[in-house]
This record gives C-alpha cells, structure tokens and sequence, in this order.
C-alpha cells in the first residue's frame, strides 16, 4: 500500500514536578516513531512535540491548538487531571486521545484508548500482596487530586473488606516537599505499610524524609513499615537517591527487570536512542505500545481516521511489546496488560516479586473485580521471588 502519512501530537510535560516520567514517556513514543516509520509497514509517523510543563492551563490550550491544525491523533498526558482537562476537546472534534498511563480508572470515554493499567491490574493486586505478605494496617499519603482520592478509595474498600483498617488518609498539594508532621504521626501509628500516591518531587523528598526519620529511631524502615506505590518506576528511583533508594514496592505491569527478547531489543533501543536518559518506565513503555497499537490499525485501516481506526485497533493481532503480550479490549477500550510487584534494590531497579500469569482483563469500573468484595477477585499472581 501507498505510504500514509501520519500526524501525531506527543503531550508531555517534560518540564515541571513529573518530568523525570514525563521525560522518558515522550522518549518511548520517539523511539516507537522512528522504529515505525523504518519498519515498511505503511505508514510514517509525523510527531509533533508539545510541553506543557506540568501547567493544567496549557494542556487544554496546546490541545486545542492541535486539534485545530486537524490533528486526529494525540499521544499523551500523565496525570488525571491533565487527561480530564482535555478529554472534552477530544470528544468536541471526535480525535483520539491515546492515554499511556496507569490511572485510577472508573472512565470511559469513546475517544480515548488507554493503554496503561486500569485499578485491577495494579491496585488490586498490590492489596492483595500487601494484604498477606505486610499486615492488615494501612496508612495513605497521596498528592491532593482525583488519582490518590481513587486509588486510596479502593485500597480502603479492599482492606476493610479483609477486616484490615485504613489509620489515615493526608493528602498534599502537587509539589508539597514539607511532611515532617505526616511521617512523626506514621511512626507514632507504626502501620503495616505506607500507601503512597504522591507523585514527582513530593513522592522522592517523601522517600527521603522518611527513611531519615525511620533510621534515627532504630527503624528498619522497609521492613517494618514498607511504602508501597501504584506509580514508582525506576527514573525516581535514581531521583530519590541512594540512601532511600531500596526496599520500596511498586505495583505495575512493566519493569525494566523483566527477562525477555522483547524486552532487551526495547531496552537496548532506548538507551542507543537516549544514552543521557532519563531510563525507560511503566510508562514510557505504555507510550512506545500506544504509537504502535495506533500505526498498525492505521496502516490496517488505509486511513487515520479516528473511527476507522478504532474498527482495526481491535481486530489486530497481539503486540508483542516489552511486557508480554498486549491488545485493546473492544469493550473498554483499555488495553490487557500483565500485572507484577516489583521491590526496589540499590542499583535503582526493581526486583520482581510476583507476577501474573497471563495478560489480564481491563476492568476500570471494577465490575467483575469489586473491591468491596475479597481481594482474592484480584488476579492471581505467582512469587518469583
């Protein structure tokens, strides 16, 4: 077929409080548009990038400014409410918005495809790991907007539902790096683990602020009072820095760690691509799987155009992507991904602890997987560790 031309907007803030992730999501759809646009498959890739800088108003304005250059396909936004924040545009001139990131779920929106994890392939299964293997006491210290307010929801319904409790629930402003007060009172309750929602620069000082505190009291801090996260990937793991690097637990459905052919060429693409990093993630690899996904339903379809698109994005066989085995579910949208649990070594990578089997089954709303139920409704996963 004649080669089709595509134009892309990449919307990454590779400038602000979560740049470190920003940055290396925009580095996988790169690297997927130049392995794209190489590969012969008949269509190239015209990306234009846009950073909004970690500023809300900026992802609607530069938003907008695509969509009114005729853009029908976007790959970007990290945190919900940049996604919130432009879904509207997306659904007023009926464009895609390929949304690479884990998320909180509970949306659905016809002109999104989400491509990271929905709450049951990492919530979930975070409960249930930290539910048997750390104790039934949580403590929830997330950034103060609809991602933490979610997932601290679920996690409460799921342990309660085990007969655990939730001691407290402190939320802070994006960018807040002040917790002494929060960690005085987290070792005054002595949890089984800390559930961690803060994202960028609050979530590393957090890191740092507590293992200090823990150490000067005698406390073997990842030991004793772990911090679990649904959000840590390994560029914040090099920012926390050596001191407070390790222990820490990390539901997602990529790590770097993982053993395969997929997974190495992915790996050793990038850091031909980006030798001054930042390194790969959950999310950069959602990014790299997101440009894929939309060029072969593309090339399938002979036409970008969003509907058309859609048709064939469910129809293709599975990407063979760096995790294992991906596609979107014609229901939701979202896409099957496999869930692991990670725990952070020195070296600033993750140690897998268990996995899923097989890819699991999108469930935003958490109909087939409810957390007011047994956790056991979450998937199951093996030790590897």
């Amino acid at each position: 077929m004649a080669l089709q031309d595509l134009q892309v907007g990449y919307l990454f803030s590779s400038t602000g409080s979560y740049e470190l992730v920003a940055r290396s999501m925009l580095n996988g759809a790169l690297l997927a548009a130049d392995q794209i646009n190489a590969s012969g498959l008949g269509v190239r890739f015209e990306p234009t990038v846009l950073n909004p800088g970690g500023d809300l108003s900026q992802y609607s304005a530069l938003t907008a400014r695509l969509l009114e250059r005729n853009f029908r396909h976007v790959v970007g936004c990290y945190t919900s409410l940049s996604r919130k924040e432009v879904i509207p545009l997306f659904e007023k001139h009926d464009a895609l918005l390929w949304y690479p990131s884990h998320y909180e779920g509970f949306e659905s929106s016809t002109n999104v495809i989400y491509t990271g994890a929905a709450p049951n392939q990492h919530v979930l299964p975070l409960v249930e790991y930290l539910l048997t293997h750390h104790g039934h006491r949580a403590y929830c210290v997330g950034s103060n907007y609809i991602w933490a307010w979610e997932n601290n929801r679920i996690l409460r319904e799921s342990v309660t539902a085990r007969q655990g409790s939730v001691l407290a629930e402190r939320y802070f402003a994006l960018g807040e790096t002040d917790f002494h007060q929060a960690i005085e009172a987290i070792i005054e309750a002595r949890p089984s683990f800390v559930f961690l929602t803060l994202i960028g620069t609050s979530a590393y000082q957090f890191f740092r602020e507590f293992r200090t505190a823990c150490r000067a009291r005698g406390i073997d801090q990842a030991r004793e009072i772990p911090v679990a996260s649904c959000s840590l990937s390994e560029p914040e793991l090099q920012a926390i820095g050596e001191d407070a690097v390790d222990g820490h637990l990390s539901s997602s459905v990529y790590f770097c760690s993982i053993e395969s052919a997929a997974n190495r060429r992915f790996l050793d693409a990038y850091q031909v691509r980006f030798p001054d990093g930042p390194t790969a993630s959950a999310d950069a690899e959602a990014s790299y799987n997101a440009a894929w996904l939309l060029a072969r339903a593309a090339a399938a379809a002979g036409t970008g155009d969003p509907r058309a698109v859609k048709t064939e994005l469910v129809r293709q066989p599975h990407l063979d992507a760096p995790q294992g085995e991906v596609w979107i579910d014609e229901q939701t949208f979202h896409a099957y991904l496999t869930p692991r649990i990670g725990r952070s070594n020195r070296n600033a990578r993750f140690d897998l602890v268990s996995e899923a089997r097989a890819p699991v089954r999108p469930d935003p709303y958490l109909v087939h997987n409810s957390s007011r139920f047994e956790a056991a409704t979450a998937p199951s996963l093996r030790l590897v560790s």
